[in-house]
């Protein structure tokens, strides 16, 4: 039976030209990924300054132990990806198999409870809870238990922190929103992904991601969660992240529907030296917000 080799493919890097690999005990390495690509960030913590910035786009894979072997081979052929020795290791699990539950109701015992009203969680998954402190909540995930231990097996010395993507979606954007008057609705565009949120006072309002099959389904959830929070598509301010061009089509596609949409910045709790201005600034918001979690 012939088999195919499934590859990565490395589509961004930059890289600050203070980083130093004789001082990586001192930064902080970001992880984010999903069945589909891969995010790297690294962090000088002390000045809160990215010093580094990568972005993977893996195949499709048909199971979890396809996940681990592509990671692996990556992993393997990265300079840093195996060092042990960071001062923080932070990896975000992008998936659908979350719950966000209030800070005063949760109790560790009772995840696989909780999960159950917005997923189904597999006999081989394992839960793991991640605290949003400016949400007053705990977002709760699953984690297929292969990959969870496979990574816990690359930093035996240096447990990481898992965290959410939803669960830094969240704090990223309520950082952001300190800053404003008013309360727009918050998109972010990932790969076949949509991640929609609004707050209101520092207090979420709503979360939720959809799945995206095509372009079109973009324009109907937000249609959709607009009326349900009452905003006017006509005058209601959007605030927009994420894999999607200035100048696209998709972006253009957007303006027909929704009259007043801005897109990002960059996160100002965040340095970013002139090599990251070939860098759209609003991609990559989940990744950075990483930052804000775990601490």
């Amino acid at each position: 039976m012939q088999t195919t080799s499934l590859s990565y493919k490395l589509i961004k890097k930059i890289k600050d030209e203070r980083f130093d690999e004789e001082l990586i005990h001192q930064y902080h390495l970001l992880i984010a990924f999903s069945t589909r690509d891969v995010q790297v960030v690294i962090i000088e913590p002390i000045e809160n300054r990215v010093l580094l910035l990568e972005d993977y786009v893996l195949p499709a894979v048909n199971s979890h132990q396809e996940l681990v072997s592509l990671l692996s081979q990556l992993f393997d052929a990265h300079a840093l990806l195996r060092a042990g020795f960071w001062k923080k290791i932070k990896i975000s699990i992008k998936n659908q198999k979350f719950v966000q539950v209030p800070t005063a109701l949760f109790i560790p015992e009772s995840m696989a409870e909780y999960l159950k009203f917005n997923a189904h969680a597999e006999a081989d998954d394992d839960f793991i809870a991640t605290s949003n402190p400016q949400a007053e909540a705990v977002t709760i995930f699953a984690i297929n238990r292969e990959l969870k231990n496979w990574l816990l097996s690359v930093y035996p010395n240096n447990t990481p922190i898992f965290v959410h993507q939803s669960a830094a979606l969240i704090e990223g954007v309520l950082t952001f929103a300190k800053n404003r008057s008013d309360n727009p609705l918050y998109i972010y565009v990932d790969r076949f992904k949509l991640h929609i949120l609004s707050c209101s006072g520092g207090k979420l309002i709503y979360y939720n991601q959809f799945a995206i099959k095509q372009f079109s389904d973009y324009v109907k959830y937000i249609m959709l969660v607009m009326k349900s929070l009452n905003l006017n598509q006509q005058t209601s301010q959007v605030v927009l992240w994420g894999y999607i061009g200035k100048n696209s089509p998709h972006y253009q596609e957007f303006y027909k529907y929704i009259n007043n949409v801005m897109f990002g910045e960059l996160p100002s709790y965040l340095h970013f030296s002139y090599m990251f201005d070939e860098v759209q600034e609003h991609h990559f918001f989940d990744t950075y917000s990483i930052h804000l979690l775990g601490e």
